[in-house]
């Protein structure tokens, strides 16, 4: 009797380090292959790429970079009897699944969409057996979302080149809004007035027990100390009181796990608690999603990274539950397992929340096949996930209040009874138990010390990337998968800079917001920018029509563009700053690379410039250069460091011999093992990055190295921003690898 051939399979993931995890899941008849994410884009044939005119109807081409990749995906599709597509499980994923089954030149019949929230043999193989058809509602969501924001992007740009003269600016629909958010904080910082106060505390002391207590009420009513005088009267007062305590509270609280990660949550908790940036928490959790290589092969370590859902399947809740009871015992189980509701409204439910994709592989026992940030990430995700699920904690809680005449202070302290979920997670770092004596209503104390401390009101704090991406998450503006992408544009465009950790707009940023926010107030109104997210999660969810909701928002906006655009008169700057020549005003002006420096308004009679700083002050380094600590090259003179039009320079005080100061990217040339690679500018103004030890070696790359080695073939990786987004890719072009950022 012949046995039954069987069915060659193709399986065509995003990116080519899932493939290994994959291939070891399904077996030999299966081939894995990666797109490397889209494969079409927009046609450029005419300017949009869309007919506006014909319901918004897009026209599609193959990228030019991915022909090959296209080319061998049909090679394959023609000898294999099934194709599943298996890019990753959000809108994003639909669409390129879509545009990868466009391309095939095979039946549709052979074709199966799946999806898996994460890379496990159970996962993998129950989306096999439950593949469906492409979910072109889904598809037409991310698709509206691609045409508004080629819309806002083509038909905006042009107003800030012709106001502005400045071709290398750029308007983005979500982008420039967060990019207002950061301008708006800065406002309110720059208007804010501190307002003084102070604070009275008691030093004092039973038994030879010193302890502090902070001073509350004045004659039964909260007491508020605006200055010094106020402050020093009291102190006065209250070296002649006796103390005495009044009363003692206790009470006994349960304090709660909180819910496992979600995107937003995970950026924002990497970032206070590890310091990493969103886009370099995106792109280690990437890594743990896709596969690591352990022992037995690669491994998918983490669910899928892109989610705002913070449900977890019945499945991970045994798990965790088998785990928590084996290891801690009953006690740390709840009585009830935890469940989290959605939180907020349209939340991608379909998806889980953050967690270990095999919840008994610890940190520890995986620390040896990990880098130290993969370590750190992955500890973080199970800590929080398993705390998640934990027995609440219970937490004594003593409050003392102390009588000194008219005045009532007040000291407390809590004490943990039951650490529960704490064992593993807190949700900040948590000052250790205060001691002070034990203290019983009618106990006299002795005063050690009055001490009276002058305070000031602090203005809103700038945005850090996390706090931005939680300010986003609250207004409904963006999406999980765009978060990282947003900050990454407007510092990019060096609308942003960051500053140790604050987001800080530049002059430049701060010049375009305005002009934007002026004279598009509907586009940059936050409310607005959040009611199009709403309207895309009802295109993908069978409530809207995505054309109607394109010619919705196009009439009312194109209307506002050409009437900006008849008026629209190239803006003259004025700053505060005159010529320290002829005394004109100095007004701001752009170079061709796009940095802004002050020019005097006399030109051409006048060519006085003066260089900016990225947040718009003059540098006057021209009158206090700073000495650097290095020597001329030439002749051994000293160097200066200034800054001009195009960005700082050295200049030898003897010879005048000038080099521009290079930014090195802190990785070591991988050619001849000595220079380090840094940041270099060609004559057109191209950025490139090239070894230090030119032109004794010409090692150059024409993107910017992450100093990480390619998995593949040990090659540099470096960063790239396309259409469809910023990636992480492989230097080596024979090699093919890539993932998403």
């Amino acid at each position: 009797m012949a046995t039954a051939k069987k069915e060659k399979a193709l399986v065509i993931v995003e990116s080519p380090a899932k493939s290994k995890t994959i291939k070891k899941i399904l077996g030999s008849n299966y081939t894995i292959e990666a797109s490397l994410g889209h494969v079409r884009d927009l046609s450029s044939k005419n300017e949009l790429g869309f007919d506006v005119n014909n319901g918004f109807k897009p026209s599609f081409v193959i990228l030019p970079e991915k022909r090959k990749v296209v080319s061998k995906l049909n090679e394959l599709a023609k000898k294999s009897d099934k194709i599943y597509l298996a890019s990753d499980p959000d809108r994003e994923g639909e669409a390129i699944a879509w545009h990868v089954k466009e391309v095939l030149k095979v039946p549709d019949d052979k074709i199966y969409r799946i999806e898996f929230n994460e890379i496990t043999p159970k996962a993998v193989k129950y989306a096999v057996e439950h593949s469906r058809q492409i979910d072109m509602d889904k598809v037409q969501a991310q698709q509206t979302r691609q045409i508004l924001d080629k819309l806002v992007g083509y038909r905006l740009s042009p107003v800030l080149w012709k106001q502005l003269g400045n071709y290398h600016l750029s308007a983005g629909r979500v982008q420039s809004v967060a990019l207002r958010m950061i301008c708006e904080r800065e406002e309110e910082i720059d208007a804010f007035t501190p307002v003084e106060y102070w604070s009275v505390t008691a030093q004092l002391n039973k038994g030879g027990k010193s302890f502090e207590a902070e001073l509350t009420k004045f004659v039964g009513s909260k007491i508020e100390i605006n200055n010094e005088e106020e402050a020093l009267k009291i102190k006065e007062d209250l070296e002649n009181q006796n103390y005495v305590v009044s009363n003692v509270s206790k009470r006994e609280t349960t304090r709660k796990p909180t819910a496992p990660f979600i995107t937003s949550t995970l950026q924002r908790e990497a970032s206070s608690k590890l310091g990493y940036g969103v886009s370099k928490t995106m792109q280690i959790a990437q890594k743990l999603y896709e596969g690591i290589e352990l022992d037995e092969g690669s491994v998918g370590l983490i669910t899928y990274m892109r989610t705002d859902s913070v449900r977890i399947s019945d499945d991970a809740q045994t798990m965790a539950k088998d785990f928590i009871v084996g290891n801690f015992g009953e006690k740390y189980y709840p009585s009830t397992p935890n469940n989290y509701a959605k939180g907020k409204k349209n939340v991608q439910d379909a998806h889980e929340a953050i967690r270990p994709s095999y919840p008994e592989r610890t940190p520890e026992s995986l620390k040896k096949y990990l880098t130290d940030e993969q370590y750190k990430l992955y500890r973080l995700i199970w800590n929080k996930f398993m705390s998640s699920q934990m027995a609440p904690a219970k937490i004594a809680n003593k409050t003392v209040d102390i009588s000194a005449g008219d005045y009532e202070l007040r000291t407390g302290t809590s004490k943990v009874l039951f650490d529960g979920f704490l064992k593993l997670y807190k949700d900040s770092d948590e000052n250790a138990e205060i001691k002070i004596p034990d203290l019983s209503e009618g106990d006299e104390l002795t005063l050690e010390e009055i001490i009276p401390k002058q305070h000031f009101t602090q203005p809103p704090p700038r945005y850090s990337e996390a706090s931005l991406v939680k300010a986003l998450e609250e207004y409904g503006i963006g999406r999980p998968s765009t978060y990282a992408s947003i900050i990454t544009k407007i510092q990019q465009r060096q609308y942003v800079e960051k500053q140790d950790k604050a987001l800080v707009p530049t002059f430049l940023g701060k010049t375009v917001s305005k002009q934007l926010v002026t004279q598009f107030s509907d586009i940059m109104d936050y409310a607005f920018t959040a009611g199009m997210e709403e309207k895309l999660d009802l295109i993908a969810d069978k409530k809207a029509v995505w054309n109607e909701v394109l010619q919705e928002f196009y009439e009312p906006f194109i209307d506002t563009v050409n009437d900006v655009m008849s008026n629209a008169q190239k803006i003259r700057i004025e700053s505060d700053v005159t010529c320290p020549n002829c005394g004109r005003k100095m007004i701001v002006r752009t170079n061709r690379f796009g940095s802004q420096f002050l020019g005097c308004s006399g030109y051409p009679e006048c060519k006085t410039i003066l260089s900016l700083d990225k947040s718009g002050a003059v540098i006057n380094n021209q009158d206090e250069p700073e000495l650097s600590d290095e020597k001329c090259e030439k002749c051994g003179g000293d160097l200066y460091i200034k800054i001009g039009p195009y960005g700082r320079y050295t200049e030898c005080a003897s010879c005048k011999d000038r080099k521009s100061i290079v930014k090195s990217t802190g990785v070591t040339c991988p050619k001849c093992g000595k220079g380090e690679i840094v940041e270099r500018k060609s004559k057109r103004g191209v950025i490139f990055f090239g070894c230090n030890k030119y032109p004794d070696c010409d090692f150059v790359l024409w993107n910017e190295p992450t100093g990480e080695k390619c998995p593949d073939c040990g090659e540099l990786l470096v960063k790239r921003t396309l259409k469809s987004g910023e990636v992480i890719e492989c230097s080596n072009r024979n090699c093919g690898y890539k993932t998403k950022v």
